[in-house]
């Protein structure tokens, strides 16, 4: 019981430390990349890989924009590590892709890469090819942010309350404000099926707003 109270503490105090203007930033910068008829490209690996896919779901069905995580697709994933190797998987993808100025890369990691220690250099190689194309940056993460934090356009960095938990923290806020951004009425278009159901039963109608 120690340890789940401590837990749901550290949640609380997650909650309220979070910025709420670099939230704030990563929904304009999304709402930004939508307008323009730009493509989002989710980026994470182990529980923000996981992330990723998720977000591209819920990205693509209510908030109509064009997303994408190359981690969807095991085959081309493991066909590119095995040919070309690890570091270099999410730039490779990224420029078959035709990332361009149009688009944007959303980073879930715990620490957002770091260059020097070598860590998630994947991820570093993929903002960096992002950056020279003129790509636009977001990111959810833990600790200090890294590299991801460093390049962004508007990243949003879940506050380290407890280094002991500083992982499932960082992967869970992940969640927490990606759902709020999509939903969020400035982003939402298409419908969630248990908020259009009514106290009857009954279905609102589904669709596009005009």
């Amino acid at each position: 019981m120690e340890y789940i109270r401590r837990y749901l503490k550290e949640v609380q105090m997650i909650v309220d430390a979070i910025d709420a203007k670099d939230v704030d930033l990563v929904l304009n910068g999304v709402a930004e990349i939508r307008g323009r008829g730009g493509r989002l490209f989710f980026l994470g690996v182990g529980g923000g890989a996981g992330n990723a896919a998720h977000a591209v779901n819920d990205f693509r069905k209510i908030a109509c924009i064009e997303s994408y995580a190359p981690t969807d697709n095991f085959s081309e994933l493991s066909a590119r590590i095995n040919d070309e190797g690890w570091d270099g998987i999410f730039a490779s993808w990224l420029a078959g892709s035709r990332l361009s100025g149009r688009d944007a890369i959303f980073v879930f990691s715990v620490g957002g890469g770091d260059a020097e220690k070598n860590i998630s250099a994947n991820i570093v190689k993929a903002l960096s090819y992002a950056k020279s194309v003129g790509a636009k940056v977001f990111g959810i993460v833990g600790r200090d942010g890294g590299f991801t934090k460093k390049v962004a356009d508007a990243c949003i960095v879940v506050p380290t309350v407890n280094p002991d938990t500083v992982t499932p923290h960082a992967e869970s806020f992940q969640a927490v404000l990606w759902h709020l951004i999509v939903t969020h009425p400035a982003m939402r278009i298409g419908q969630m099926k248990w908020e259009a159901v009514d106290a009857t039963g009954g279905i609102y109608g589904f669709g596009l707003k005009k």
